[in-house]
Order: C-alpha cells, then structure tokens, then sequence
C-alpha cells in the first residue's frame, strides 16, 4: 500500500501543481484510503489522462475515490475512455461533462453491454442502405431516427432491447423504414408540401407517420421478408381495433402514401396509438433543403456540360433523359445528341428519380450565371492551406483512427487526412537523373526483364524433364535403409505469372531537405523505368502533417496512371513539407492496396527518421507505436510492408516497427537509388 506521502508527490507531479499551485493534499487523502488495487488504478489512469488534459485528469483523481466504490474497474476504464473519445471529438468541456455524469453513465452500462454502437456497425449498416437506396449515402448520429434523404440520422448507442442481437435487428429496421419513407413515396407528401395547409400541421404530421409507418411495415414485408420477420419478433406496438382496419387497408399492394393521406381526417378524430420501436422520425424542413440543394447542384452540373460542347452559350440550355426503367441506366440528350453523364450527374439524376419517379422538366434546365451557391455542395473541399485560419473542416476530408499507446485503444477518427496531387514540375530532372544513372538503368531493365520471363525450377516432382539428383541420392539412402522409395524424384520448369501490386510511400517530411529528397526522387525515377519493364502495377504517394488535424497524402502516381510525362513531373516535384506522423498514411495506403485484386501486395516507406510530429505528443514513444500497430494492421489484411530508412539510429527502433527481417538501413542517401531496386528484387522473387 502506498503511503499518504506517496500518493501526494505522484498527484503533483501528474497534476502539475509547480504550476497551477493547486492543492491536492485532499484528493491524495481520499485515494490513500483506499485499497492498493484501487490506489495503483487511479493513479496510473490520472497519469495516462494528464497526456491528454490536466484539467480531466485533475476532475478524474477527485472523482475516482467515491467511483472506485461503486463501480468495478471494467466499468471506470469505460467511463474513462468515453470521456477521452468525447474530448477527442468535441474537446475539453464535453470530455469534463460525461465524468461529470458519472450517474448517467452507471445508468447507462446496460446499453454499453447490450447495446449496439453504430460507430462500431457503420461500415455494415452503410453497406445495407446503399445496396437499398441505389444512390451514395451518409451516416451521422442524433437522439432520433430520421433522413433528408442523403444522411441516416441514427443514434450513437441502440439499447431498446434486452441483447445485442435484437438491438442489431432494430438498427437493421430503423435502416429499412428511412429507406421505405422514400422508396415509397412518404417523402413525396412532405416535399410537395400536402400537410403544409393543415390547421394543426404537426399533429397531422404526427399522425401521418403513423399511418405511414403501417404502409411502410406492409411494403418491407413484401420486399425484404426475412428482415420483416425479425421486425415482428421485437415489435412492440398495440394497436386498437380502428387502426387495425388501417393496418388492412394500407397493407394493400396498390396502397400508396395518398391512401394515407386520405385515412387522415377520419384518424385525427382518435388517439395515436404508440409507435412500434423501429417508426422513424419525418422531417419535412431537412427533406426539403436536400431537395433544393440536388436541384441546384443538377442544374449547375449540366450548365459545366453544356459549356463544355461546342455552340452557342447565350442562354440556358434544356437537356432530356431517356431513362430505361427495365435496366435503371439514363441516357442524358442535348439538342438530340446523346451524352453519356458523368458519374457525379448520375448520381444526382438517379437521386431525383428516386424522390420523384421521374425527372421534373425545370431540373433539366441547366443553371444560368449567378444561380449556384457553392455553399450548398456537401462535396465542397476545403482549402488545406486554410487549416490555420480558422477556416478549415474535416468535412471533404477522410479521418483515421490513431493508436494511443497510453489508453491500449485507439482514438476514433483523429486524424484528418487530405490526397492532394503533388505540383508537376517540369525542370529537367528526369532527364538528368536518367543521364546520371544510365549504366544502372540499363542494368536494372536487364535484370527486371529477366525476373519477368525468367522460368523456376521445381524440385522434387513427381514427374517433370528432369531428374532430381538430390532427390534421387537421398531416395537410394533411404531405400539402403530399408524405408520406402519416395516417388518425387524430377524437376520440371515452371513460368510463374507476376500478379503483384507495390505501393510507395515517401517521406516528404522537412527533414529530407536537400540530399535526401534528391536521393528519393531518383531512387523513384529508376524504380518507375524498371517496373514499366517489368510490369507489375505500382503507386507511389508521398506524406507529410503537422498535427492531426492537417495529416496529408501526396499522390505521385496511382494504381492506374501510366507512367507519362505528367507522373515524371510530379516526382520532380517532390518537395519537403512538414513533419512525419506516419499511422495516417500507412492505414491510407492500406485501404488502397485492399482494392487492389493481386496475389502479393506489398508497401515499401521510404523515410529517413522516425515518426514525430509538431508539437504534440506523437513524438517519441507514441508515435513509433502507432506506426507499429498501422503495420501489424497492414499484415492482418494480407500485406506485405517494407522499411527502408537513411537514419542511421533506425536500428534502435525499426525492429519493433518492422520486424528483423522486414527492413534496411542506408547508411547514406546518395546509395538510396543503387540499393531500391535490388530491395524491390529481392522482395518479389
């Protein structure tokens, strides 16, 4: 058991108290008192909590002694690790709220057990509502179930049933009723604006879902049975013998939303029975601004295609669509000339028709100057370079979760990562450096043809041109000895196809100013001309970041860019940037190579010192094991990663990231170019 004393100097030395001249003599009281499981627990979480905030680690240590009473440890690493996620997402004040509900929180480990998580389901639940809607779809939480249309809005945490099974069901069903309310015409009321008129519009609204979600039920019943069958096992609703009539009609296969409507006068005159557990929530002002927005957007997009034909622009050009209901395909028409559109265009065309059943002529009608307010595309990007100026957004960007080697977990969607083409820059430098290094670029075509046509003998074969004589030895051996003679004695020839994808990810951290990044840059000019002899498909990307919130991928060339002109302008454009949190980029590089349909997919980092970042705690410790768990994350997936490295010091710390076989040191830049290609060799043979 640690002493009164003991306690103290940990406390202010956690709490930096040189500093805040706060006294915590109190809170060391209250923690001295308790058992020495209790005590080694709540000083190691203070700890680990003063890395992200002292203020939650200070409001934590005052709060744990009477916790640690009420609740087991499993339960306080819960709370303390919803209240990190909460100051990662939305900051200081909401982090110091959820400790400070400590009540809410006990009340609510029933939901944590049983409950499910849609961050934790969000991949599968966006999977199911896209294969459903036929149009690109977002998720986002709120405290009730409702859509515009675009965005599922579903709560963070479903724990209406007893388990997590039936709670999954329920998250299913919520999906299908938002998708039902469109597919089904509910929204088609909302936005042409049927109940606006009424004297009571929201009671009406209110009893409109209701009959709404009755049509619904029977739709979803006809259109995903098994789905349904689930729905009736968790409903929950009662319905009296009046709405039980609705239910009938409405059921019918010709019911439509204006059957609804037409029930609604004579339901007004009853009460509203309960709603089952999966009736979502209408929202008539949300469905009508994502209206609006997919008009202007529509109509802006054909203005940028009719500019782009040859012709007169003085005024707005009308287009038509033919649109094949049998294969769902739209063909766009202009002046009778058919365009194929865009997928962006066919995006939104299949959109509205979804809403409408059919292309309203004025949504045809391309955008005159002036029309279009930027500010209503969701798909606006941010200006990156704007990070500083208070004007930047996550929005556009792709977040990365992060290893926090402090929590044992990781901190969900941290870091902000943007792919931005690195500047061509046509300066002479391909030229040059394929100057410089003729002889070797010779060579290495030599040898990488050779890898391509090149034939492996197989040994020990049971039948084949030649024979084995190894095999053969060791048989005679074994038939001297009395044993059985083996049967694999030949060897035969064999062409293997090459089915391998590489990615290359390049530091372009400041540091490799000068020798190094000259050293990169040719080291990539002589691997590209090799690899276009060889012809295996590889990218190369480039990364760089200062803090989580600016973490950037430099595309040089993609998986499927040709080696042209433009692709050797942008590696002589590889210029230093900022700083080296590597995580982001690895798991970027991850996602890319997933797609990729190879047999062997391997990604080689090029850098030239270890992680670290501006100042924040990715320095150090933290940073070496979030890049160590984005590697053994890589390898679960079936990847294959490679270090190479300049720093000579990166013996210290590149067998933890990589393993002792799975990296190299260069002990000088100049050598980078000689010693890629024969890496990438040995690598692929």
């Amino acid at each position: 058991m640690s002493d009164f004393g003991t306690i103290l100097k940990e406390l202010e030395r956690f709490l930096e108290v040189e500093f805040s001249m706060r006294d915590v003599s109190g809170i060391a009281k209250d923690i001295a008192a308790l058992p020495p499981k209790d005590q080694d627990f709540i000083l190691n979480w203070t700890q680990r909590l003063s890395a992200a905030h002292v203020q939650i680690a200070t409001l934590f240590a005052t709060l744990a002694p009477e916790v640690a009473r009420r609740m087991d440890q499993r339960l306080i690493e819960a709370w303390v690790m919803q209240s990190l996620d909460a100051h990662d997402r939305n900051g200081l004040q909401a982090a110091v709220k959820v400790l400070r509900e400590v009540d809410r929180f006990i009340e609510q480990d029933h939901e944590h057990a049983a409950g499910i998580v849609l961050e934790d389901v969000r991949g599968i639940i966006l999977t199911f509502a896209c294969g459903l809607s036929g149009r690109r779809l977002f998720l986002d939480t709120s405290d009730e179930a409702w859509t515009d249309g675009e965005t599922l809005h579903l709560p963070a945490i479903i724990a209406r049933m007893e388990n997590a099974a039936d709670n999954f069901v329920l998250c299913k069903a919520l999906v299908a009723m938002l998708w039902a309310q469109g597919r089904f015409g509910t929204m088609r009321v909302l936005f042409e604006g049927m109940l606006k008129d009424h004297p009571d519009p929201m009671r009406a609204l209110a009893f409109f879902n209701r009959l709404e979600t009755l049509r619904l039920e029977a739709c979803i019943s006809r259109e995903l049975p098994g789905l349904f069958r689930d729905m009736l096992r968790i409903k929950d609703d009662v319905l009296p013998e009046t709405w039980q009539a609705y239910a009938v009609r409405l059921s019918h296969p010709d019911a439509t939303s204006m059957d609804s409507l037409s029930l609604l006068p004579d339901a007004l005159q009853s009460d509203i029975p309960d709603p089952p557990c999966y009736q979502c929530k209408l929202d008539t002002d949300a469905i009508m601004k994502r209206i609006a927005e997919e008009n202007a957007k529509l109509r802006v997009k054909l203005s940028e295609i009719a500019r782009s034909i040859p012709g007169p622009n003085e005024s707005p050009k009308k287009f038509e669509v033919a649109h094949d209901r049998a294969s769902g395909e739209m063909e766009l028409m202009l002046d009778d000339m058919p365009i194929a559109p865009p997928e962006d265009v066919r995006q939104l065309l299949s959109s509205v028709m979804l809403d409408f059943g059919e292309i309203p002529p004025e949504y045809l009608v391309a955008a005159g100057p002036g029309e279009y307010d930027p500010t209503l595309d969701r798909a606006v990007q941010k200006d990156p370079e704007q990070v500083w100026q208070g004007t930047y957004h996550e929005e556009g960007a792709t977040l990365y979760p992060e290893w926090d080697m402090g929590r044992g977990s990781y901190r969900k969607n941290w870091c902000v990562m943007r792919e931005r083409d690195v500047p061509a820059i046509h300066d002479g430098f391909i030229e040059m450096t394929l100057a410089k290094h003729s002889q070797l670029v010779r060579q290495i075509r030599r040898t990488f043809e050779g890898m391509r046509d090149e034939d492996r003998l197989l040994k020990r074969q049971p039948q084949g041109e030649h024979i084995d004589l190894d095999a053969l030895i060791e048989a005679l051996s074994d038939v001297n000895a009395g044993s059985e003679m083996s049967e694999l004695l030949y060897a035969r020839l064999y062409r293997a196809e090459r089915n391998i994808a590489v990615a290359f990810l390049v530091d372009m951290s400041g540091s490799t100013k000068g020798w190094v990044n000259d050293a990169e840059r040719e080291a990539l000019v002589l691997m590209s001309e090799a690899l276009e002899a060889l012809g295996d498909r590889y990218a190369i990307y480039g990364f760089s970041g200062m803090t989580r919130k600016k973490c950037e991928l430099f595309r040089i060339k993609r998986f499927d860019e040709p080696y042209g002109d433009e692709v050797k302008a942008r590696i002589s454009g590889i210029r230093p940037q900022d700083y080296t949190r590597m995580g982001f980029a690895i798991r970027h590089m991850n996602a890319l190579l997933k797609e990729m349909d190879a047999k062997t997919r391997i990604l080689i980092t090029i850098t030239d010192g270890r992680p670290e970042d501006y100042n924040d705690n990715y320095r150090g410790g933290y940073g070496i094991a979030d890049t160590r768990q984005a590697l053994t994350e890589a390898r679960r997936s079936g990847i294959h990663p490679f270090g190479i490295t300049i720093d000579k010091e990166g013996r210290d710390y590149l067998p933890h990231l990589y393993g002792p076989a799975h990296y190299v040191v260069i002990d000088e830049a100049r050598l980078l170019p000689l010693k890629v290609a024969e890496i990438y060799r040995r690598l692929t043979v």
